[in-house]
């Protein structure tokens, strides 16, 4: 009897939070919020609802790091479309994100002009992920091998796509993907 209580329970704290969610429509993928990197001030994914999201794990150690320059340029020309580039600085593979945030957001704005919003560094592979990466890697089936995994999320938050680190921004399966999502 108590084991259907608390499935009775946990069955209406759910429906409550899809409530909330539906109420002030934000998908359910985006209702998380994390520190930003520049002010460590929570931020709400909400914020970009409606929008095509292409969610990137970086480091600034890392033989991929170069992508930076890519992500950059394709947030700057896309961004009037709809597309927000996200970056998520991880130190989960070869200890190549070993700064602080202070200094992570130093070298991605003075090294490569980073404009695009970056949060707080967090994990993002295996059992430590954080929330929002466990929910992209159950959802594509693919969770970041390495630093510069890519996640595309078309703009109601339901279908998410997996790239991995070779994939560059300027890759053009990649691209028709991203142009497919900001069609819709």
């Amino acid at each position: 009897m108590k084991s259907l209580l608390r499935i009775i329970v946990a069955i209406g704290c759910l429906a409550g939070a899809l409530r909330v969610s539906a109420a002030t429509g934000c998908p359910p993928l985006l209702d998380h919020s994390f520190p930003s990197l520049l002010d460590q001030k929570p931020q709400s994914l909400c914020q970009w609802r409606g929008k095509v999201l292409l969610v990137v794990n970086t480091a600034s150690y890392c033989g991929f790091t170069s992508q930076y320059d890519g992500l950059e340029k394709l947030h700057a020309r896309l961004r009037q479309r709809g597309l927000v580039v996200v970056g998520f600085p991880a130190n989960d593979f070869g200890d190549q994100e070993p700064g602080s945030n202070r200094e992570i957001a130093e070298f991605c704005r003075l090294t490569y002009g980073v404009q695009f919003p970056m949060f707080a560094k967090t994990t993002v592979s295996g059992e430590q992920a954080n929330v929002f990466y466990r929910q992209l890697a159950r959802l594509s089936g693919s969770a970041p091998q390495w630093n510069f995994h890519k996640y595309l999320i078309d703009r109601d938050g339901r279908q998410v796509l997996s790239f991995g680190s070779r994939v560059p921004p300027d890759d053009q399966a990649l691209l028709a993907r991203i142009e497919e999502f900001l069609g819709r």
